[in-house]
């Protein structure tokens, strides 16, 4: 039995918002996720920790790739960063906070809490944390997420009743190469489902016929996959996956 929502499995879920930068709506944007809204589709989105340990809307580690400013989101305050427009529209990067005033309940949130140390290992626990308290009178459907099990155990202790997940993919050097080989071998076996009490799997699209997630899948936990970007490749995740997250087209 899941504890997830049953919507987090009748709505597509729209990676990092419905965002569409021809149409001025940037990625983990306020734009992307109210489009997303109106769409009825679920959101995904990213957490980042500022300075001063706020929890921000922002995908990357640093600020090069989605707006013209530079260097990395934890070397800024909160009240910096709100302040940088991001790339591809009229949006600035918002806060945690914000983004759960304006969904308020709307569609189902699938939060993935960014691992900013960058090498898989145990964090200082400070987002974990922080996420958590500000999600503490949030009462719409949610669940948070992440690659590194380190930052899903402590979630059992700090917000019991929130569904958490882990994020997988096959960890090739080409996408991670910034995790040491050994940790990436490990992860790749997704050895601690069970351990740091994981709820459902969200797996890399291209790597669905995994042993692991064929086997996750015949105990009956909820399989998501990333990122679909066309309708026959849903088509075709969908004979394993529950549900999807999407970009680049209506799912």
């Amino acid at each position: 039995m899941t504890r997830l929502s049953p919507a987090f499995f009748t709505k597509p879920i729209a990676h990092r918002g419905y965002h569409n930068t021809a149409n001025g709506r940037s990625e983990n944007s306020p734009s992307a996720f109210a489009a997303a809204i109106k769409a009825g589709y679920g959101i995904e989105l990213d957490l980042q920790l500022s300075r001063d340990g706020v929890p921000m809307v922002f995908h990357d580690h640093v600020l090069d790739r989605l707006t013209d400013e530079s260097g990395p989101v934890r070397d800024r305050d909160a009240d910096a960063l709100q302040k940088i427009v991001l790339t591809g529209g009229m949006d600035r990067i918002p806060t945690f906070a914000d983004v759960l005033t304006q969904v308020d309940g709307a569609v189902p949130l699938l939060v993935e809490l960014k691992d900013q140390h960058g090498e898989m290992g145990v964090t200082d626990g400070v987002l974990e944390a922080a996420t958590a308290q500000a999600l503490a009178e949030y009462r719409g459907d949610v669940a948070l997420m992440s690659f590194n099990p380190n930052m899903i155990a402590p979630l059992q202790r700090l917000c019991p009743d929130i569904p958490r997940g882990l994020i997988s993919s096959a960890w090739r050097k080409s996408d991670e190469p910034q995790v040491p080989v050994d940790t990436r071998a490990r992860l790749a076996a997704i050895p601690d489902f069970e351990t740091v009490g994981a709820d459902f799997l969200s797996h890399d699209v291209t790597n669905l016929n995994a042993p692991r997630v064929e086997q996750l899948k015949a105990r009956r936990v909820p399989i998501f996959c990333w990122t679909v970007r066309s309708v026959e490749q849903e088509q075709e995740a969908r004979k394993v996956a529950d549900n999807i997250t999407f970009e680049g087209y209506a799912a």
